[in-house]
């Protein structure tokens, strides 16, 4: 899923989301959030707690991801049924999680609350913050 070369040497992420945001988070940053919600005690118990570092549209990932790698990366939107077809393991799964994504997109990226995360973890990154510490580890063909 990450950024690939195309045929005139730009990268490109592609992804089924048209311009809708995606809620995202680092993986590092959802085990201080669970551990947030461990040391609020009893006021949790039975509650469903949703978590982001911030959510952004494909366009704002091509551009984080350009400014952290110095090279253009755009962003290219495709339907989630063509993102099925990409054969790729993991692509229906991947292609249904967008679809639902995109037609429940108010409620789910509300079900999913920054500032409700960072009340949890204090230092939550957000995407550019996490490109500045893991750039390197991205795979550019």
């Amino acid at each position: 899923m990450g950024p690939k070369a195309g045929p005139d040497g730009v990268y490109a992420i592609t992804l089924p989301m048209g311009d809708k945001p995606l809620p995202g988070i680092a993986v590092e940053d959802i085990g201080k959030c669970a551990y947030g919600v461990f040391k609020r005690g009893g006021d949790l118990i039975g509650k469903t707690v949703g978590i982001a570092g911030e959510h952004l549209t494909g366009a704002e990932m091509a551009a984080a991801l350009t400014k952290a790698l110095g090279r253009e990366v755009r962003y290219n939107d495709v339907p989630p049924e063509v993102y099925r077809g990409f054969g790729f393991p993991g692509a229906d799964d991947l292609g249904n999680m967008f679809q639902f994504k995109r037609d429940f997109n108010d409620d789910f990226c509300a079900a999913r609350d920054p500032n409700a995360a960072r009340g949890l973890n204090p230092a939550l990154q957000d995407f550019a913050a996490w490109l500045g510490h893991n750039k390197k580890r991205i795979p550019l063909e």
